[in-house]
């Protein structure tokens, strides 16, 4: 099994025909994902790769097609927008790749969606994957493996490279979501967390956090009351200094919270292993195997 993306996912592209768009909708229709569909205003009736229908909204797309699953490739200035219009469309999962959305914008997406049945992952996020089934967004895929390890994270990068590390000690995944780093997104630590502990297939889960806010914090509780799967943990940012943004927007600590040192302790407290490095979740996630 899987969580949120899989065999059965058929996808649209917000944005096929944009760079971006189209360079990551090649790589994600190389790794097997159902690409069923391009949307780019103005430009419907054409085709992209051949085979892949462009429409110019997406109720066509999902009309004709029948996509369940959107992923957006748009600037910053059209993308809350073309959030808004999959979930009109009764999109049941978007993920959102672009970053620099205002927050303001983002305020009164999360409003809307939170009046849906559509979820949203992201903004500013390197997207899912599950290992042999799809890939939604820019996660490489050749870094991945299947496996019974659940991976969610704020960081692309550090998502990138936890999971090479897996994968050469020849643990695998079931799937990596990276929820992104902005103030306001439409997934939390605390959601993937339950729909990890609900996978029987996923057996340990790894929670990549940053400074900044207190979704970890929310984590914690979570598994510490609920979660009977081991977790592993780490936290980016420990030596920032208060007050300076790190990387993410939302990588910052504002008013004395949101600081590693805080979360790090909530996880303990919670029962997860907490990795002092990234070269150490490798470590600690094999000892769960022995």
């Amino acid at each position: 099994m899987s969580i949120l993306v899989g065999k059965e996912t058929r996808l649209l592209v917000q944005g096929i025909t944009g760079r971006e768009g189209a360079f990551h909708t090649k790589q994600m229709i190389d790794y097997g994902t159902q690409v069923v569909a391009g949307v780019t205003p103005g430009k419907g009736g054409e085709w992209a790769f051949g085979n892949i229908p462009i429409f110019d909204t997406v109720s066509e797309a999902v009309h004709a097609t029948g996509a369940n699953t959107s992923v957006i490739f748009v600037p910053a200035r059209f993308a809350a927008d073309a959030i808004i219009e999959a979930a009109e469309a009764s999109i049941e999962l978007v993920v959102c790749i672009t970053e620099g959305i205002p927050v303001l914008d983002m305020v009164q997406v999360r409003a809307y969606l939170d009046t849906t049945h559509t979820r949203l992952i992201g903004p500013n996020c390197p997207g899912l994957i599950t290992p042999g089934e799809a890939k939604v967004g820019i996660i490489p895929g050749h870094i991945m493996t299947r496996g019974n390890v659940g991976v969610v994270s704020r960081s692309g990068t550090l998502t990138y490279e936890v999971v090479y590390a897996l994968t050469q000690r020849g643990i695998g995944q079931t799937t990596a979501v990276g929820i992104g780093g902005d103030p306001i997104n439409g997934t939390s630590f605390l959601d993937v967390l339950q729909m990890f502990e609900e996978d029987p297939e996923t057996e340990q889960v790894i929670l990549i956090g940053e400074i900044g806010g207190t979704d970890e914090q929310k984590a914690a509780e979570y598994i510490a009351s609920r979660m009977s799967k081991p977790v592993t943990a780490f936290i980016a940012g420990q030596t920032a200094p208060p007050g300076r943004r790190m990387g993410h927007a939302g990588a910052i600590i504002s008013g004395g919270e949101g600081t590693a040192a805080e979360k790090i302790a909530a996880l303990t407290r919670a029962g997860a292993k907490v990795a002092r490095h990234p070269d150490e979740i490798a470590d600690l996630v094999a000892s769960h195997l022995r």
